[in-house]
């Protein structure tokens, strides 16, 4: 986690002014697509100023509330995670937060909430900048199956490069990668 951290009493994911949620279970193939991009710009040597990148596994909510709710927050937050939204294995591309499939949800949900509301109220009423990064995958498997797909593990530095020009250009998502400019095919 690299990040410039101002207190000591404020989580670092709270005061850094990108925060980059990696999101995903490791263990089920293809879902662990996001770890892997928060451990790639973790690793990196000279990360941009103030960028945050955690994997939270399957605790984003976790994360998200002490944003929410904590007295300092970052400027954006953005969520790299694994979808199956019919494209093709291995494509990854920017969206808003409301258009995360249904299913993907249930990642974010805690006592029913759907991350949806979750993700608005830290955008319209907290002032943070919310964008999502996905990558298509090539399968979920039904069983324990660690390790990305080929096309996934070519997809984490695709991931990682949106990331950062998010970052080098402000963070905010031009109407060009919310229509798919920003997408970069297998």
């Amino acid at each position: 986690m690299s990040c410039d951290a101002t207190n000591d009493v404020t989580p670092e994911h709270c005061v850094c002014r990108t925060l980059v949620l990696g999101c995903g279970n490791r263990l089920f193939g293809d879902d662990g697509f996001g770890p892997a991009v928060a451990q790639r710009l973790d690793e990196m040597r000279s990360p941009p100023p103030g960028m945050c990148a955690i994997d939270v596994g399957t605790s984003v909510r976790t994360v998200l509330f002490d944003v929410l709710l904590g007295p300092t927050r970052p400027k954006r937050v953005v969520i790299v995670d694994a979808v199956d939204m019919g494209r093709q294995p291995g494509e990854v591309w920017a969206i808003a937060a409301d258009e995360l499939p249904e299913i993907k949800l249930d990642d974010f949900s805690m006592h029913q909430m759907p991350t949806s509301n979750l993700l608005r109220e830290l955008n319209d009423l907290a002032g943070v900048e919310v964008t999502c990064v996905v990558g298509q995958v090539s399968a979920f498997p039904p069983e324990v199956r660690p390790g990305l797909s080929a096309p996934m593990r070519l997809g984490v530095d695709r991931a990682a490069e949106i990331v950062l020009n998010m970052c080098r250009r402000g963070g905010e998502l031009a109407s060009s990668a919310a229509s798919g400019a920003d997408s970069v095919p297998r």
